[in-house]
């Protein structure tokens, strides 16, 4: 044979061969990855002429539903009440695929996981049924995060601190999934600025500004380094990493408990701290909150960015003479994180420091009735010492009662909270208001976090703390009344 020819010959063999191989990988080695893929048609086709199940909201409303279509297929529909939480139900369309819990569900919702009653539906011909899905999420509380933020781009997230119940994840702007079947609407959603199909909850970092002082300050007193009563000077300005570094309004403290100087956010204190307890330890708490890594929510991986992003997409490097943890440890510099972290390390210290994977489904329900899976509590990991959380719990409390948080306190229901606000554009004057809290203070219900993304002036204790107040009182009424 000669060069040419047998050259050729190699190259048509390989190329065989790497044919066969991803050909075996994928229907062999790697089924539910194809099967699963949101963007498989011929599996959307399919599942076409299965009657998807219907998802519910926590208290039984219908959010969305399957009615019949031509050809014995059925065709997705949404209801009025999904446009509440269009972000996190998602949509499940033939031309689009699937998105949110519709594809973190999916199997679910066709059925898949009943193995035996599908096989018996295809051996007899009956029509095959998904099961149902119910939610955590609580439909009169994110309708009030909604009207809170009243246009505003931004974020609501509230969850349960010690079974990780997702009550309400909020984010502006929203869309209507029925619009979606339309292709060019999705086309047009996905080119608007706003981004209103992108959920602000989970894909949206944000520097958190003074918010991260409850890491700082969780890790601060948990090293045992600090105590509540530790004085620190917390005068202005202070160098840090070469840099001047101010208070609000360039106010200075003197020597101030540690207590106070979250009370009233002390730069200069927190800025101090980060730079005592050095970028390892910062990062090993950060770790310990879920930082570094995508939530564990029910909910797609590509749908979710981990926080705790420095720069370019890239982790903190803990020994990096780049990162400035002086700066970090107040939530400025680089720092980058979701509405969903803030909410679970508000979440963490009023679980007395123990973080609860967080979720968005309640349970699964067959055609029957029957309930096929509860969800229960998932993995719980320690992050602070129950000392610690009780600690900074009670600072916490103190920065609603008469520090930059009393914008959310609560008649007769005490709130553990704390204010940021972290500059975006000096120039315009846009700025990214935060407040976590949890409450009551002293038996937590409820955790959240807020945040308004490009703010024209304001502060985090004027913006955001009003909306938190207003979703608790709604979740913790709700509790009160049963």
């Amino acid at each position: 044979m000669n060069t040419p020819a047998r050259r050729l010959y190699l190259f048509i063999t390989a190329l065989f061969a790497i044919l066969v191989f991803a050909t075996t990988w994928w229907t062999v080695a790697r089924p539910e990855s194809l099967r699963d893929n949101p963007r498989n048609a011929r599996s959307l086709l399919e599942e076409q002429r299965i009657h998807r199940g219907t998802i519910l909201a926590s208290d039984g409303t219908v959010l969305a539903r399957s009615r019949s279509g031509p050809q014995d297929t059925w065709v997705r529909r949404y209801t009025a009440a999904d446009e509440l939480v269009p972000h996190a139900i998602g949509y499940s369309y033939t031309n689009l695929g699937r998105a949110g819990l519709e594809r973190y569900r999916n199997d679910d919702l066709v059925g898949a996981t009943n193995e035996i009653d599908s096989l018996v539906d295809d051996i007899l011909g009956h029509e095959q049924v998904g099961d149902n899905v119910t939610t955590t999420l609580d439909l009169d509380a994110q309708r009030v995060a909604l009207q809170q933020l009243n246009g505003r781009k931004g974020s609501v997230v509230a969850l349960e601190p010690d079974t990780g119940r997702v009550r309400v994840m909020a984010s502006v702007p929203g869309f209507d999934a029925n619009a979606l079947r339309d292709t060019k609407t999705f086309q047009r959603l996905n080119r608007e600025p706003d981004s209103p199909m992108f959920n602000r909850a989970t894909q949206a970092s944000y520097p958190p500004g003074s918010t991260f002082k409850v890491v700082t300050a969780a890790a601060a007193l948990d090293t045992g380094k600090y105590t509540p009563d530790s004085i620190i000077n917390g005068n202005s300005p202070k160098i840090v990493s070469g840099v001047p570094l101010r208070n609000d309004g360039g106010q200075s403290f003197g020597d101030i408990t540690l207590t106070t100087a979250l009370t009233h956010s002390v730069n200069t204190v927190f800025a101090q701290i980060g730079e005592d307890l050095g970028k390892a330890t910062m990062a090993k708490y950060m770790k310990r909150f879920g930082f570094y890594r995508k939530p564990p929510l029910d909910y797609p991986s590509d749908q979710m960015l981990a926080s705790g992003e420095y720069a370019n997409g890239r982790l903190l490097p803990s020994n990096s003479r780049k990162v400035d943890v002086g700066r970090m440890a107040i939530g400025q510099d680089k720092l980058q994180v979701t509405p969903l972290q803030m909410a679970e390390v508000a979440a963490t210290v009023a679980n007395g420091g123990v973080r609860v994977e967080p979720r968005l489904t309640e349970k699964i329900v067959d055609r029957d009735g029957r309930t096929v899976d509860r969800i229960e509590p998932q993995r719980a990991q320690r992050v602070m010492s129950r000392e610690s959380a009780a600690q900074l719990g009670e600072m916490m409390t103190n920065v609603v009662r008469e520090g930059t948080g009393t914008a959310a306190a609560l008649q007769g229901i005490d709130v553990a909270g704390k204010t940021g606000t972290a500059e975006k554009d000096p120039s315009r004057n846009l700025v990214q208001p935060w407040f976590i809290a949890y409450a009551p203070a002293n038996d937590p219900k409820i955790a959240i976090a807020v945040t308004v993304e490009d703010s024209i002036g304001g502060f985090g204790g004027t913006v955001a703390a009003p909306i938190a107040k207003a979703v608790l009182e709604q979740l913790l009424g709700r509790a009160a009344g049963g």
